[in-house]
């Protein structure tokens, strides 16, 4: 049956009022927007946010209540921050132990190297000391030398004096045989 004169403007207005509605809010889908089933036009409806609408009463608008995002709950969020900071924490102090264990190597290796120092400078000083002693004892064989040498530099002067004498001599000699 096909619907005449005032049922089908009725007809007509109701089959286009939610595409009329649905281009109006959202003017750049609104050739897309009648081509969706009445389905899609209602969603299109609930997600968009509502304009505050006038009444004809008295001037007054109403608008809808602000919806807030939903809150994460509060007690997994101080959960999940101890939980990092935690871990944060124990990475820091990790390190520092880490550090500590470091620096206690190193002592204990300067405290080793320090040891074998104390040995070495202790056999140095032992061996000098011999060395002192075995000076102490030579000391007097030392001054027997040096007596044996001033003697032998007395004795080659002599010995000089004695030659210069004994040419002086020869020479007269040979002067008093050609007379």
């Amino acid at each position: 049956m096909a619907a005449t004169g005032d049922e089908a403007a009725a007809m007509d207005s109701i089959s286009k009022a939610p595409t009329a509605h649905s281009a109006a809010l959202n003017p750049v889908g609104s050739s897309s927007s009648q081509a969706e089933g009445p389905e899609d036009a209602a969603e299109s409806l609930v997600s968009t946010p509502k304009k505050p609408s006038t009444n004809s009463d008295g001037g007054v608008e109403t608008a809808e209540e602000a919806v807030e995002p939903a809150e994460p709950d509060i007690n997994e969020l101080c959960t999940d921050m101890f939980e990092k900071m935690a871990l944060f924490l124990q990475g820091e102090l990790t390190g520092t132990c880490e550090d500590y264990r470091l620096l206690e190597n190193m002592n204990k290796l300067t405290s080793l190297k320090y040891m074998e120092m104390k040995d070495i400078s202790i056999n140095i000083s032992r061996n000098l000391q011999d060395l002192n002693n075995k000076y102490a004892s030579l000391q007097p064989y030392l001054d027997q030398i040096n007596q044996i040498e001033e003697q032998v530099s007395t004795l080659e002067q002599a010995a000089y004096k004695l030659d210069a004498y004994s040419k002086k001599l020869e020479a007269r000699f040979k002067k008093l045989e050609k007379r």
